[in-house]
């Protein structure tokens, strides 16, 4: 991977290359590709990674299982700070998302989601370029390393960081196209809360929960106060997230948000669970 680019923007077709661009990155480009509205951003590919760290020694100390020094090594890796500052000018003003994107990441038989890190609404460069060792650095935690031990290879290094500009979103929340409790596949469930999805992803609050059928018409809802969605942001969703499926050819786990210019697809993997 030594010609490999460092950097890649959404839109460049490259992007869509799970090997450089990890699985959120490479899901964020196919998106892009697809029409889907996807706020802007950049990956800052596996080959950036594996040119800045001294390779050699984090290898052998994760084969000596010596986390510590594994951590050291990539702690004092530097990023690309120039190419970084060239793409992330770019971006509209305002606060970025910078998360983790592994690249073995929402395969069909190991969905790595929550195993590394995400960090929301980061608001100047320096910290983005401080975000991204730490997003590098949740490769190599005890929980991921384990994880990785049991589902692929200890020594895969190869990961990815995607950055991508924040939406300030009103409402947020996950969508699958597929119910994954009982299988049905003539369901979608959605799942909705005020602010920002990290709140429903994390649990960290009771969503609004809706069972629709695939013409986006709501057969079974639970409301925790005010409804959040109206019928026809779940309609939009609805046919969006089956147009992802369809582009995917398999069910799709999705995050989306809606801020005051209208919805956005942050998020698809796989439904792993059907």
């Amino acid at each position: 991977m030594t010609d490999a680019p460092l950097l890649l923007a959404f839109d460049d077709d490259r992007c869509r290359d799970v090997d450089l661009a990890g699985g959120k990155g490479a899901s964020l480009a196919a998106m892009t590709h697809n029409g889907l509205p996807v706020p802007p951003g950049f990956v800052i590919t596996s080959a950036a990674f594996t040119a800045a760290v001294d390779g050699d020694a984090l290898l052998a100390h994760l084969r000596a299982e010596d986390l510590d020094a594994a951590r050291k090594v990539v702690a004092e890796t530097e990023p690309p700070k120039d190419l970084i500052k060239q793409f992330y000018d770019r971006l509209p003003a305002g606060d970025v998302a910078v998360r983790s994107s592994a690249c073995a990441e929402d395969s069909a038989d190991a969905s790595y989601a929550g195993q590394q890190e995400t960090y929301l609404f980061v608001p100047t460069l320096e910290e983005v370029y401080g975000r991204v060792v730490e997003c590098w650095l949740s490769f190599f935690s005890e929980r991921a390393l384990f994880y990785r031990l049991h589902k692929g290879k200890l020594d895969d290094i190869f990961m990815a960081v995607v950055v991508q500009h924040m939406i300030d979103s009103t409402k947020a929340g996950v969508m699958f196209t597929v119910d994954p409790v009982n299988g049905r596949r003539d369901r979608v469930v959605i799942e909705a809360a005020r602010g920002v999805g990290e709140n429903v992803v994390s649990g960290e609050v009771t969503p609004d929960y809706y069972t629709l059928d695939r013409k986006g018409t709501v057969k079974k809802s639970r409301i925790v106060d005010e409804r959040i969605l109206s019928d026809d942001e779940l309609a939009q969703l609805v046919k969006l997230g089956l147009q992802l499926a369809d582009l995917n050819g398999a069910p799709q786990d999705i995050e989306w948000a809606f801020d005051g210019t209208g919805l956005y697809m942050l998020q698809s993997r796989p439904v792993t669970t059907v």
